[in-house]
């Protein structure tokens, strides 16, 4: 490197190969007489464009979750990012997980173990959470890979998952899917059944039943996304009051366009992919 190179604080340079960020520079006199400048430098990982990227994202989702927070009263930590990784790449996820998230969701069960097996042993210990649709074929797989499910509406799928998680595995934290507004496409169940199911649910060993999940129809404005939510929150009480569970402590609600909402209405977890990950692209 010659004397000349990153004159300027600020400049980056290379050295052997790393990439180094020069915060300043001093001038020395050297025992050959005249003054020198020595470089004082930070030495610090080369990043992609892409890391960058969805660094920056991360970081502005849990800025709007700290300021939901502040908004809503609520302290500093009370809410947790699940990060939606459907359709995106293991390496997508690893980059994410890179800048401090650890809690994954995906909603294709074949695809989440895909990427549960291909970061297996890696450098963060993830934490995955299958928030898709579970049909009677894939509870098996649900049982041995993941850590949560956010989607049982019936026992015989809550049975199955119980029966066929591995007993080295910690047991499988469960929510339970609501249909909270009523939509006639929507997975889950009516919040008249909630209560029974619920009961039920904590009677099977292998799984810990931790709270409600919702994905409701989107809807404009503010006003009117806290009205279903509170609907989601008044359930979540009525079930932990009736029921005492000591472990009963998740509500699973809200995403990128109404975590706000959902936040000032009590939920504890947001799922958050778009605004992370970018648009999908999904096959024709």
């Amino acid at each position: 490197m010659s004397p000349d190179s990153g004159r300027k604080s600020g400049r980056q340079v290379q050295i052997r190969g790393v990439l180094c960020h020069c915060q300043r520079e001093e001038f020395v006199q050297s025992w050959q007489g005249g003054w020198h400048p020595r470089l004082l430098v930070k030495v610090t990982p080369k990043m992609n464009t892409s890391d960058h990227v969805l660094s920056d994202k991360l970081q502005a989702v849990q800025a709007r979750i700290a300021a939901a927070c502040m908004a809503s009263g609520r302290p500093a930590g009370s809410v947790q990012l699940l990060a939606v990784s459907k359709t995106f790449s293991a390496d997508d996820v690893r980059q994410v997980a890179a800048c401090g998230q650890r809690d994954f969701g995906e909603n294709y069960i074949q695809e989440g173990v895909d990427k549960i097996s291909a970061l297996q042993g890696g450098a963060y210990p993830l934490v995955w959470h299958c928030i898709g649709p579970i049909q009677s074929n894939k509870t098996k797989l649900v049982a041995e890979h993941f850590d949560w499910t956010h989607t049982v509406d019936r026992l015989k799928i809550a049975q199955r998952l119980n029966d066929q998680r591995p007993a080295h595995l910690a047991p499988l934290n469960v929510c339970l899917q609501v249909n909270i507004d009523g939509g006639d496409t929507k997975s889950g169940m009516a919040p008249a059944d909630v209560l029974a199911l619920a009961a039920e649910v904590v009677k099977l060993p292998r799984l810990v039943l931790r709270g409600l999940m919702t994905i409701p129809d989107p809807v404009e404005g503010f006003d009117a996304q806290l009205a279903v939510h509170a609907k989601a929150r008044a359930l979540f009480d009525d079930v932990r009051v009736a029921l005492k569970l000591p472990h009963f402590d998740t509500l699973s609600m809200g995403m990128t366009g109404d975590l706000e909402a959902a936040i000032h209405a009590g939920s504890t977890m947001v799922r958050v992919g778009t605004a992370i990950f970018g648009g999908r692209q999904y096959p024709v």
